[in-house]
């Protein structure tokens, strides 16, 4: 469903003449998966890494999902990305926050990838506290770009 959804934003970015981000390429996907190794300690969920091979992050009506940092990248991006390193980094302040891999946000809303459980959840921003919980990176993100359409 989500790239239904995804396609439905790229027809309303292209009526105001503006395209959305590709993805990313096997050696991108390569050199991202080291760096997050090195600067945060984790190893990226694949689904999610599937999903950036599709889409290399996307900000669209108040919702963000991260991509990859673009210093990593080998070609300029179409939007802008908000980089999931950098981003986690300003996360990661916060000792509790550290239990989780940020992968967007919107206006109240966390998206995670708890580290523990591996489920993933929307929560509460600045609480914190979970709200919806996911079984995969596909229905968070479905639930993120249908809330983005409204």
């Amino acid at each position: 469903m989500w790239k239904e959804r995804l396609d439905e934003i790229r027809q309303e970015e292209k009526r105001y003449g503006r395209d959305i981000n590709c993805g990313i390429s096997e050696e991108e996907a390569g050199t991202f998966i080291k760096a997050v190794k090195d600067e945060l300690g984790i190893a990226l969920p694949e689904e999610y890494l599937k999903i950036l091979r599709t889409i290399n992050g996307i900000e669209y009506n108040g919702f963000i999902l991260y991509g990859v940092d673009e210093p990593l990248l080998n070609e300029a991006p179409n939007q802008h990305i908000n980089g999931l390193i950098d981003c986690n980094k300003v996360w990661y302040e916060n000792e509790w926050q550290k239990q989780y891999l940020f992968l967007g946000e919107g206006s109240i809303s966390w998206y995670v990838y708890d580290l523990k459980t591996k489920m993933y959840y929307e929560l509460d921003n600045p609480s914190g506290e979970a709200g919806e919980e996911f079984n995969d990176c596909e229905s968070m993100l479905d639930k993120m770009f249908e809330d983005s359409l409204r």
